[in-house]
Parts: structure tokens; sequence; C-alpha cells
């Protein structure tokens, strides 16, 4: 590896004589003086020492004029009140010993080498990798540069930025296969680039480099040598992802945000309109593939779905404070506005959310900033004020339960108080990366504990042994639902057969063609004082182990003799659980974890109530969750009318002293 760097760096010496004077290259062959638009009136004494080849003076004149220009607001950015967080500050210092916050989910940070060295991969998880080029811990140098005003922290920004650029060159492969270098050293480098010139890695840096650039610009150490670097490979950044764009999905919005950055805060650069036009195409095309009418996105992602909000938001603020509004058509904010309603329906009463797909839990102060953030674009939205301000301002949602029938989340909930009971459905159509085979899995909340939490995803992808980390989270049987033989599903495509709310019941029936030959139609019937009955039928020729499958938090629980699940909890908030079907059921207990961020998990109680189900046969299974309290403390008894069909059901359920029908005909 050592002598690949070394072999790259002698490669990258000869030619690259932006830090010596003359005329600079990099990648592409051009000088930088190629790549600005001279013309402009501002540039004028820039241009005039480019006529005469005196690139030393244009770089000093270049700087000047960068130290002086009419500032480009930068949304997000306010150089009057620049504050340094904690984590920042360990992330800076950390830096300044070569120890890089590369990722959150390890930590304690590795050193990467007294001689940096960009591809050290400790552990073999791709995101600790791609994270790494992603530079987290610049910013943090440069604000406490900025802040302090301490030399070290732009020093080691400038030397650790410039020796990225020496190791990383984006057209590695080609300089060592003319070299005449050998296939291994080739292949390194192959694998290099791909995870430092990833376009969503280029992106980010595209982005936070103009943060970096405004902190630190009117700094003595910021030298004109250094400035010809950092714009050359800013447009190289550029260029990559204008001609790199990703296919779908999230990349593709984070990527064409930042590209409309760029194409605004630098206007210098001859390609600076069609950046910005790029990304603005892209976005208002995007909007409308990736958003249901509901308001979801399409990955079914709660935290992809707050980070495209993020980015649409994002990018519509830069474009207005610099005169680029008009560009957003009016629908372009009604579909952002339909997407932070999804938000905090989907949230529970003391703002945690469902960990579907590979969301993470979020922290309530980020959703509070976010939520506050929104609330200013979209001022007239009282609920959205009241979200904001945790029912400080505006006014409480007029309704509880609400669906979202296109994207396939379902809220069924009996109010907005912490005293509430909250159930959270996913049953959608298929997704992407970060979905999950899951469909009509559920949480379930009340008065305070989320009893039925999603598994979560724990890692994302590397060698062998963490791409089954992440498998063994994304199975179908540690989700909330139906399996055949313990399988994950074959296909994810629920349709909505029904919903009903009134005041004392709110019904939902979803079906999914789980696999060949056996179709899951799933009922929710949700209480107004919190039971929760659900009734799971499997039809089809398929034969084999029917499983329905209960995941609970972390905790102490108990089974009776008749099958009944309670938790044990000191703080009498608990609850029971009961199933009963067509035919005798079998329990088994399951290994289950939980994992709320990103390397952390926890283990927790996991059964399964299974039948063997023929060909051609149709089962059914009810399930009876209820909190445990004094009027419901008894036994819990559950009478399916046996005359239901799969298109007509209904069972009675007695729990304690109360007694309830429930029924559904489609």
């Amino acid at each position: 590896m050592k002598r690949i760097l070394m072999a790259l760096c002698a490669l990258l010496a000869i030619g690259t004589t932006a830090l010596a004077g003359e005329v600079p290259t990099l990648g592409d062959e051009k000088s930088l003086y190629d790549l600005l638009d001279l013309d402009r009136p501002e540039l004028k004494a820039v241009k005039k020492a480019v006529s005469k080849g005196n690139f030393e003076a244009a770089d000093k004149e270049l700087l000047k004029y960068y130290r002086t220009r009419k500032p480009v607001a930068l949304f997000g950015l306010d150089l009057q009140n620049v504050k340094v967080s904690k984590l920042e500050q360990r992330q800076a210092d950390e830096a300044l010993e070569h120890k890089f916050y590369a990722h959150k989910g390890y930590q304690p940070s590795f050193f990467y080498g007294d001689d940096i060295n960009w591809r050290y991969w400790p552990v073999k998880d791709n995101e600790l990798r791609w994270q790494l080029h992603r530079h987290y811990w610049f910013i943090p140098l440069a604000k406490c540069y900025y802040v302090t005003h301490d030399n070290r922290y732009i020093d080691a920004w400038i030397d650790q930025y410039t020796d990225w650029v020496k190791k990383n060159p984006l057209d590695g492969v080609e300089r060592l296969r003319a070299a005449g270098a050998s296939e291994e050293e080739i292949a390194a480098e192959r694998e290099n680039v791909r995870f430092a010139w990833r376009p969503m890695e280029a992106g980010r840096r595209l982005q936070d480099l103009l943060t970096e650039f405004a902190l630190t610009i009117q700094s003595p150490r910021f030298t004109p040598q250094f400035l010809n670097l950092f714009l050359r490979t800013y447009r190289q950044h550029a260029d990559h992802i204008l001609n790199n764009y990703s296919k779908q999905g999230n990349h593709l919005l984070f990527e064409a945000q930042r590209m409309l950055f760029a194409g605004i805060y630098f206007p210098e650069f001859r390609e600076a309109a069609e950046w910005r036009r790029s990304g603005i195409e892209i976005l208002n095309r995007e909007i409308g593939v990736q958003v249901y009418p509901d308001g979801m996105q399409f990955e079914l992602d709660f935290g992809y779905h707050i980070a495209a909000i993020d980015i649409f938001l994002k990018a519509l603020g830069m474009a207005r404070q610099n005169g680029f509004e008009e560009e957003f058509p009016a629908s372009y904010t009604e579909t952002v506005h339909r997407m932070t309603t999804v938000t905090w329906n989907l949230l529970f009463p003391d703002y945690s959310n469902p960990m579907f797909g590979d969301t993470k839990s979020h922290d309530k102060s980020s959703l509070l900033k976010q939520f506050r953030s929104w609330s200013r674009v979209f001022a007239d939205d009282r609920q959205l004020e009241w979200f904001a301000w945790e029912g400080n301002r505006g006014s409480r949602p007029d309704y509880t339960s609400q669906e979202f029938p296109q994207s396939g989340f379902y809220v069924l909930r009996t109010g907005w108080d912490p005293q509430a009971t909250v159930t959270v459905v996913k049953a959608g159509p298929p997704a992407f990366w970060h979905n999950q085979p899951d469909n009509g899995t559920f949480d379930y909340w009340h008065r305070g504990r989320n009893f039925f939490p999603d598994s979560g995803s724990y890692v994302y992808g590397g060698d062998s042994a963490v791409l089954a980390q992440r498998n063994w989270f994304r199975q179908t049987r540690v989700h909330n639902t139906l399996t055949l033989d313990n399988r994950n599903l074959e296909v994810t495509d629920s349709k909505r057969l029904l919903w009903k709310t009134s005041p004392e019941q709110t019904v939902l029936v979803t079906e999914n063609p789980s696999y060949e030959g056996l179709t899951h139609r799933r009922a929710f019937f949700a209480t107004q004082d919190g039971l929760l009955v659900i009734v799971d039928m499997a039809r089809g020729e398929a034969a084999g182990t029917v499983g329905v499958h209960f995941n609970l938090c972390p905790g102490e629980v108990s089974f009776a003799k008749d099958g009944t699940l309670r938790t044990l909890f000191d703080d009498a908030n608990n609850i029971r659980i009961k199933s009963t079907g067509c035919k005798p059921l079998r329990i088994q207990q399951e290994e289950g974890w939980v994992s709320s961020a990103y390397r952390k998990k926890e283990q927790r109680p996991a059964y399964v109530v299974e039948m063997e189900k023929a060909a051609g046969e149709e089962l059914w299974v009810v399930t009876v969750i209820t909190p445990e309290d004094q009027e419901r403390s008894g036994s819990i008894a559950i009478v399916p009318d046996r005359s239901s069909t799969a298109d007509r059901f209904q069972v009675a359920v007695r729990v304690g002293a109360r007694t309830y029908d429930f029924r559904y005909e489609l």
C-alpha cells in the first residue's frame, strides 16, 4: 500500500505546479484561468495578469477579489453567529492529531497516521471508508479557526485537504496505467477512486468546501497558491458530479442540491450557470418522482424522508437568498409542505419515531430544530407550529388517526398527549435499498413506551461479516408480521382494502401478495381506550409453516399457561398479548435484537405463534394487545365467529370486565 501511494505521489508531482507557480494543471490539464469567466468586469485585474502570463500575480489578484467581492449568501451560514459545539471542538482537536471522525458509529476515532493513509480501512464497513472522504471534521476545523484565530486549525485544514487532493486523484487509474503500474496497484487505485469519488461523497465535499472557504478566506494562511488549488479542485468536483449524477433516490437529491449551491456561490466559473440549472432541473423533476401524492418520500424511510425535506428546502432557501426563487414553481413548495405533515403524523407523542427500514432513532432536540426551520417557511401552518414549539404555540391537530395510502403508512391514534396510544403500520408499495421486506409490520406505543419497536438496521454494508449483520436486521421474521417457513417476503406490495375511523375505533385492512401461493391479509382494530386487535389471514395454494412474529421492546416478560405474554416493567405501564387461531398454535421464543443507532443494538424478547398450512387452506390468527390496567386485569377471551371469511370477519373479545365486538366487511 505504501509503495502504491509513493508511486502516485511521484506521478502527481509532475505537472501539479499549483503550489509552485507557472500554469497549474490538475487532471484535465486545464489552467484555473481556462475555467473562470475572466470577462467579468470584477475580474479585470486577474485577466490582465493572465494575459501577461504572470500567473503568480493572477493568483494574488484573485485572492484579493474573493476577499473583497460582494458577499454571496450561503444558506445556513451566519458569519456573525458562528458557534462551535462540544462535538465539533472534539472533532477539530482530534483532527490535529490525525484522529479523524469518519463515522459516528465508529468511536473513538481511528488514527490515520502521521503521514495520512486515506486508504486505511480498520473495519470492512463500506460506510466507514465512504464517509472518511466526506471530511466531517473539516468544517469544525474551519469554525474553530474562525472563532479562536488559532492557526493550528486552519493549518490542519489546509494541510489535510492538500494531502487528500494529492493522494486521491480522480484520474489515478489512468495515471498508473500510463506509468506501467502493476494490475494489483491499478486495482487498488480503482477501489480507492470508488470510495473517494462516489458522487455522494464528492457532493458532500462540494457543499462543505463552501462553508470552509467562507470561514477561512480572510486568513493570512489562505495563500494565493492554495486558492488556486482550492478552486481547481472545486471545479473538478462539480464537473465530476455533473457528468456522474446518481440514477435515483436521495443520493440524486443531495447531489442536485449541492450543485445548485456551487453554481450560485461561485458564479465566476464559466459553467456555474449550468451547475445551477442542472441542480434546479433535477430537483423540480425528482420532487414529482420521489414524493408520493400523500407526501411520503418513495424510499419509505422516515430518516431519508426528513433528509429529502431538508434538501428541498435548502435548495429553495439558497435560491431565495440569491434571487433565483422564481426557478421553483409553487407546486414544489406545496409538495414539501405535505412532506412536513407526514413527518409529524408519524411521530409518537414524545417525538420518538418508528425505525422502519434504515431509519435510526431521531433525538427530540434535532426534530424540534427542524420543525422550527420548516415552520419559518410555512408560517401559516398552525399545526406544524404546534409541533415546533411543543404545544406552546400554534394549534393541536383536529384529528387523530390518519392514513397515507399511496406510501402505505397508517397511524391509528387515540390522541396527541403523552397518555395516548399510537399504532403505526407500514404496508405499502415496493421501495428501494433503504426499505426492508417488512410489509404489515407495526409499532405500538402506549403512555411513553414503544412496546413493539421496529428492529432498525444496525449497519449498511461491507465485507461478508458486515453484510451478514445487516441482513440479520432485515429479515422479515424480526419484524412484527407474518412469514411462510420463516422466509423473507418475496413481494412487498401491500394494498389498502379498508380504512374506517370513528370516535370509538379505527379499522384498517391491508393485503400483501407475500409469497408465491400465499397472500397475507391483515386487519387492525384500534379502540379509543388503547386496545389493539390484529387479525391475520393466510390464503393460497402454498403449504408450510405460517408464523406471526412479535418483537417487543427490551425488558422482562412472562408467559402464562394459556400462552398470554405479559411485560414486567415496574412503572405500571405494561401490556398483555394473547393469540388464538383457527387450529392449535405453537408458541416459539426467538432471538430478538433492536438497533436504534448505527452499530448499537440491544437484546429484546421475541416470539412467534405458528401453525401448519396445507395447500389451499385458509388460516387465521387473532391477536389481542391490551394495556394492563385495573379494569382490564382479568383473563383475555377471544371468540371468533366461525362463519367468518376473508372478506367478512367478526370476533368478540373480552378483557377483564370489558367486552368488545370487532368486525369488517369488504
